[in-house]
């Protein structure tokens, strides 16, 4: 494959020193005008760089997840499944502050599928001023919807090209189509003293794992709390549970 630039190369010799130098600087010219039109050429370290691009334009986040958790404490018997779409957007440059330098964003979400899944009706003994009763207690699936409309997230400084972590804090609103969760069916009070409301106060971490520009993965691990705020005559509620996330991410 040599043999033709060899064959160039001896006719320049024959040609004499004189055509040789001013080929060369020909040549010298050509390189530096290709380099120089390929550096233009060149994206930016921040397009290369898919955590850079999102941190430096700012940008928008939407995508869908699916969430899984289950309940500790008295409730660690409760499992939880919702899955829905949520958006955000980055609204500050990075702001320094040593290990906790980041940026701040503003992001909601939307769960059209919400189920929790307790166990079935049983007989379950209670305590009423001192003395104890038994009563029958609902349970099973309960379905619904939820949307938390508030998450203040805090996207942490990095120099990974691919891990974005984040922390945030958050407050939503759960419905269920029967009251949630399971109470006495025949309390000494009004039957069925939770409510179909709820509040899910909640905070956690994750990352976006950048699969290339534009586009992650997400994962993320929270701790909920819900609670109907005494709605009903009872706030039994749900004091703690870990919701562990999963998504996909389009940034624009």
């Amino acid at each position: 494959m040599w043999r033709p630039f060899y064959g160039i190369y001896v006719l320049l010799v024959q040609k004499g020193t004189f055509l040789i130098r001013n080929t060369l600087l020909l040549l010298a010219m050509a390189f530096l005008t290709s380099s120089a039109v390929a550096h233009a050429q060149t994206p930016a370290s921040s397009a290369i760089d898919p955590v850079a691009q999102v941190r430096n334009q700012r940008n928008w986040e939407v995508g869908p997840f699916a969430n899984w958790g289950t309940g500790l404490g008295n409730r660690d018997n409760f499992k939880f499944f919702f899955a829905g779409v949520e958006a955000g957007k980055i609204l500050t440059p990075v702001l320094h502050a040593g290990i906790f330098s980041g940026q701040f964003e503003l992001a909601g979400n939307i769960i059209p599928f919400w189920q929790a899944y307790t166990p079935p009706p049983h007989i379950q003994t209670f305590t009423y001023k001192g003395e104890p009763f038994q009563a029958p207690v609902g349970g099973g699936t309960f379905t619904g919807v939820s949307i938390t409309p508030v998450i203040f997230r805090w996207n942490f400084l990095t120099h990974s090209r691919r891990i974005q972590p984040w922390f945030q804090a958050a407050g939503g609103l759960i419905y269920t189509t029967h009251k949630f969760p399971p109470d006495e069916l025949v309390p000494h009070g009004t039957p069925g003293g939770t409510s179909v409301f709820n509040f899910s106060p909640q905070g956690g971490g994750g990352i976006h794992y950048f699969l290339r520009s534009g586009r992650s993965i997400d994962l993320g691990v929270n701790g909920v709390h819900i609670s109907s705020a005494s709605l009903g005559d009872r706030n039994p509620g749900v004091n703690a549970s870990i919701q562990i996330q999963a998504g996909y991410t389009f940034w624009r």
